[in-house]
């Protein structure tokens, strides 16, 4: 089927579209969200993601564009002129597609994880970027899920998704509140690293070879309480500056990689 032309900005299918991208209340009342870009895309669907609703900008697509827009076909597409695709598009460099999805939440007990799985918790993130280079980190660490604690920010914001480069979708992300996650990990025998700086060990000096949650606060509080109560050790990443703490994102990433480094030799 041939795309749709749209030319106006007026027009409705632009306005829902802008109001998915711009609004998560529409997106929690609809239950769609809004990808853009086609490597951000491939992810989406490769894992299992249904697009509802393809907007196009043939001069941008190129051949993979083509190929990537063949794996949805009973999706509706929609052909915008440069202009009007630059007005709806976050970035330039997205390669001419951008897509409504329909979202498809995960819960803690659909997660399939190793047997010593290796777990990022965040409670009470704040920043879409953040949790989206967390997202890319875990995804390069091999970790089996990201958990979202309380959250402060849409799993479907699409700031989130583009920040992430598409890991929002290779890296099982659940949501949910922190008693339900302690007793998830509790239940399972995961033991629990909380990262802070009070009554904590240097992170390389814990065991991170057996199933392991490693948890985050946000960078202005840290974590509540009941976390720290939960925890099966307190670790801290040595500062020997005069700065007391990195970024959520950098301090994760470390610390996943040091889960890494302890497991190498024991898994493939």
């Amino acid at each position: 089927m041939e795309p749709l032309l749209i030319s106006s900005k007026q027009n409705p299918r632009i306005k829902a579209l802008l109001a998915l991208q711009q609004k998560s209340s529409e997106r929690r009342r609809s239950g769609l969200f809004v990808v853009e870009g086609q490597r951000e895309l491939g992810h989406c669907i490769a894992a299992g993601y249904e697009v509802v609703e393809w907007y196009v900008c043939s001069s941008l697509l190129g051949a993979a564009g083509e190929r990537l827009l063949s794996e949805a076909k009973a999706a509706t597409a929609y052909e915008l002129s440069p202009t009007l695709y630059e007005h709806i598009a976050y970035r330039g460099s997205t390669e001419g597609v951008v897509a409504v999805v329909k979202e498809r939440p995960l819960d803690l007990n659909d997660l399939q994880m190793r047997e010593a799985p290796l777990i990022v918790v965040l409670e009470s993130v704040e920043k879409p970027g953040n949790l989206g280079a967390i997202l890319r980190s875990a995804d390069a660490a091999g970790a089996d899920a990201v958990v979202v604690c309380d959250p402060l920010t849409d799993l479907y914001n699409p700031n989130l998704i583009r920040s992430s480069i598409g890991a929002r979708f290779t890296v099982p992300t659940v949501a949910c509140t922190s008693e339900e996650c302690i007793a998830f990990l509790q239940e399972r025998g995961i033991q629990i690293l909380t990262a802070q700086l009070q009554d904590s060990h240097p992170y390389y000096d814990v065991d991170m070879r057996v199933g392991t949650a490693i948890v985050m606060g946000t960078e202005s509080t840290g974590l509540t309480e009941q976390w720290r109560r939960a925890a099966t050790a307190h670790i801290r990443i040595p500062m020997l500056g005069r700065l007391d703490s990195l970024n959520v994102s950098v301090s994760s990433a470390i610390l996943v990689y040091e889960a890494v480094r302890q497991r190498r030799g024991i898994e493939n």
